[in-house]
């Protein structure tokens, strides 16, 4: 694999964090397929990659999959999640991964980059993550897996995922150390003044919402309010992870609002100029789905620095 000129496909693809973050990795890349089910993710996609993607992989033939260097797989995760219940590969949704199982044995691509839930590895009493191991060095692949904090790769937000990369060389790999410097929620926050008054709360649900606080830190930067599951409320300096089904007020801007669509869309570290083509409640639920896009430019700069030195495997 060439890392200056090589094509990819983006399964699973959402809205394209994935594969934002691995073009600016590698500074290269020629997308020739890309495929998800969700017609609001793939509207998103669309407007903003000019290409549509195909649906729902399981209904698509592995040899009808261009041929390609590096497979990019964000394989959904609530089958594997807290929040899902944690069913795993009973789960239909978790037998998704066995797609990418088969077309990594029918296309052989060089490479691959999969992405899910921290909450894979110990699934089952660590069972299923050894079985995606097992089934990935199967197909003579040397498999290297971590999990990763956004909240420590340039984004406020704490979201600790599993990352799984392969090669078809036994080749060294080393993930990114974390940035020097965390992000500041402050450069993510819009002023309040210029936020419309749809995303504010009313005063009774905020005083409500006030009583259920345990801890404020100290300090006089923008917050943000997470309510979890059981009622409980942090005030943090930073969010929570994004997600698609949770309630409207599970995250507040101080405690106040919930968050616009481009605060977001910044949450996971997407540019500016990336569009926004549906209405908000889709929105939500897109970035809950999506990626942090710094994380996956950190990984797919550390594969490309592999790729170039192919020092092997100590």
């Amino acid at each position: 694999m060439n890392p200056d000129h090589f094509t990819f496909i983006d399964l699973f693809a959402g809205i394209g964090g994935i594969r934002l973050g691995v073009t600016q990795g590698f500074g290269a890349g020629e997308c020739v397929f890309s495929s998800d089910k969700d017609k609001s993710a793939a509207k998103t996609y669309e407007i903003n990659f000019n290409e549509r993607p195909h649906g729902d992989i399981t209904a698509i033939d592995p040899k009808e999959i261009p041929d390609h260097d590096l497979l990019l797989g964000g394989f959904p995760c609530q089958a594997f999640s807290i929040c899902g219940e944690m069913k795993g590969f009973a789960d239909t949704r978790g037998t998704l991964f066995f797609n990418i199982e088969e077309i990594l044995r029918v296309k052989k691509p060089y490479t691959f980059l999969l992405e899910n839930v921290k909450q894979l590895k110990s699934h089952d009493k660590g069972k299923t993550f050894q079985t995606v191991l097992h089934r990935l060095t199967e197909l003579n692949y040397n498999v290297h897996h971590t999990v990763l904090n956004a909240l420590d790769y340039g984004v406020p937000q704490k979201r600790e995922r599993t990352f799984i990369v392969g090669f078809r060389e036994p080749i060294a790999f080393t993930f990114p150390p974390p940035f020097p410097v965390r992000a500041d929620l402050a450069n993510i926050v819009e002023p309040e003044a210029s936020v419309n008054k749809k995303y504010f709360i009313s005063p009774e649900m905020y005083a409500e919402i006030a009583r259920k606080i345990k801890k404020a830190p100290a300090g006089t930067g923008p917050t943000i309010w997470h309510q979890n599951k059981s009622g409980n409320v942090s005030v943090l300096p930073y969010s929570c992870a994004l997600r698609a089904g949770a309630s409207y007020n599970y995250l507040l801007v101080n405690g106040k609002r919930r968050p616009t669509e481009r605060e977001l869309l910044r949450l996971q570290g997407f540019p500016e100029d990336f569009k926004i083509a549906v209405p908000y409640t889709q929105l939500r639920k897109q970035a809950g789905n999506s990626v942090a896009v710094p994380v996956i430019h950190a990984v797919a700069s550390a594969m490309r620095r592999a790729i170039l030195e192919k020092k092997p495997i100590a």
